[in-house]
């Protein structure tokens, strides 16, 4: 068994410690129907948001300036996701948190139906080619004292300790059955949410990255990510409010990366966090390598 030093401090740099997804490329064979309709102004208020003509506002201002906010019909089965034309993800947000929330297209939820755990790929594949699989990576990069089974490379982490972003608590943790469980890998965007508003439309390589991208995962503690289940923001927001920030600017980073939509309810329940803290940017990719904890 072998041991690596104690992590820095939250606050240190970590970037290119892990490298970054080199995702596989493929293209979308189909197009479907587009079912929304759009108010003329409110794509305009949007549209000037993002480009930065102004001082970005919230939706609330938007609506009092009578500049309206987007509004879509509920999405029907097989409406195409926004995608590139040649279907692959699109480039990942940059800058404002609140401004990239307002470039996401607001519609309804799509149904579960063909739903599976399968449909996002093979569970924490390597997708880096390093030999290490993302459960593994993700472990390391987010938790501190770490040791590793002999003879992997590195690559199997048998203990550890978690500052869990989630509960601000410390985590324990011991590789076995039965503890295990305590500390939990969570896709910050559930993938059954994702199916719902977009992926569903994308290529399988596109799904595959999305449930092993370290953008959207975290590691936390085991019961409260079994609370939060497939719930977006409108449904479960982390117990530490100290970590709402940071968190929604994560699901709107991939959201953004993959071209996923938000719910009307979805995109209130963000832009009411975001207001709290009006000059958070969304989480890069040389964010994805830091510890979670370190981004709060």
């Amino acid at each position: 068994m072998t041991t690596r030093a104690a992590c820095p401090p939250p606050a240190a740099d970590r970037v290119g410690e892990h490298r970054s997804v080199r995702g596989r490329r493929g293209r979308q064979g189909h197009r479907c129907r587009r079912g929304r309709r759009v108010r003329a102004a409110g794509v305009l208020a949007a549209v000037l948001v993002v480009a930065g003509c102004g001082a970005p506002g919230s939706f609330a201002d938007l609506a009092a300036a009578g500049t309206g906010v987007v509004e879509t019909d509920v999405v029907e089965a097989g409406v195409a996701a926004p995608s590139s034309p040649d279907g692959h993800a699109a480039a990942p947000a940059a800058g404002n948190a609140s401004a990239a929330l307002a470039g996401l297209q607001v519609k309804g939820r799509a149904p579960q139906t063909g739903y599976a755990r399968g449909e996002f790929g093979r569970r924490w594949a390597d997708i880096d080619r390093d030999g290490c699989d993302q459960r593994n990576q993700v472990l390391a990069r987010d938790m501190d004292r770490e040791t590793f089974k002999a003879g992997t490379r590195d690559c199997v982490v048998l203990t550890g300790s978690l500052r869990d972003s989630y509960t601000a608590t410390t985590i324990s943790f011991t590789r076995g059955q039965g503890t295990s469980d305590k500390v939990q890998i969570d896709h910050v965007v559930a993938l059954s949410d994702a199916w719902q508003k977009g992926a569903q439309q994308l290529d399988e390589a596109t799904r595959e990255r999305i449930g092993n991208d370290p953008l959207n995962l975290v590691a936390v503690d085991g019961p409260t990510n079994g609370r939060k289940g497939d719930g977006d923001a409108a449904t479960w927001l982390p117990p530490d409010r100290g970590y709402r920030c940071a968190y929604v600017a994560r699901q709107v980073a991939v959201k953004a990366k993959y071209r996923l939509w938000v719910t009307a309810a979805e995109r209130d329940a963000i832009d009411r966090v975001l207001r709290t803290c009006p000059d958070r940017s969304v989480p890069t990719e040389a964010d994805a390598a830091k510890p979670a904890v370190s981004l709060r």
